[in-house]
C-alpha cells in the first residue's frame, strides 16, 4: 500500500516548549515550537468495527511526543523533527509519519521558520 493510498490521522498545532538552538540565548530558555503531525495507517478495521482497540493510539503517541520534547535539547529542528518521527512510528499500526515543526520568531520579519520531514518503518 503505497504512501497516497494510507489513511492519515493528523495532530495538528500542538505546541510544546524546548530548548532548539544554535546561539547562547536559545540554549537557556525554552521557546515555543509548534508540531504538526501526519499519521499514515491502515484504518479500515476500525472503520468496519468502530473499535478504539482498532486503531492508533494517537492520544498516546501525542503524550510520548510532548514528555520527549519538553525535555529535548537540540541545537537543530531537523533532528528534532527526526526524534518526534521515530516516537510514532514506533507504534505497531503507524507505517510513515509527516513531522512539521515551526519554530516562530526564528527569523527577523518572518512568522517563523519550518521544517517538515518524511519518514517510513524502513527509515528506522
Amino acid at each position: 500500500m503505497g504512501e497516497a493510498k494510507w489513511d492519515r490521522i493528523y495532530i495538528r498545532d500542538l505546541t510544546c516548549r524546548c530548548i532548539v538552538g544554535i546561539n547562547p540565548d536559545e540554549r537557556e530558555k525554552k521557546q515555543d515550537i509548534l508540531l504538526n503531525i501526519t499519521l499514515f495507517a491502515d484504518l479500515r478495521n476500525a472503520c468496519r468495527s468502530d473499535d478504539i482497540h482498532d486503531t492508533v493510539d494517537y492520544k498516546g503517541i501525542k503524550q510520548s511526543v510532548i514528555d520527549f520534547v519538553e525535555q529535548s535539547s537540540f541545537f537543530l529542528i531537523e533532528r528534532l523533527a527526526d526524534e518526534v518521527a521515530r516516537i510514532a512510528l514506533s507504534n505497531e499500526r503507524v507505517h510513515a509519519v509527516e513531522v512539521t515543526i515551526d519554530k516562530p520568531g526564528a527569523l527577523r520579519f518572518a512568522r517563523s521558520v519550518a521544517v517538515s520531514i518524511f519518514r517510513e518503518k524502513m527509515d528506522l
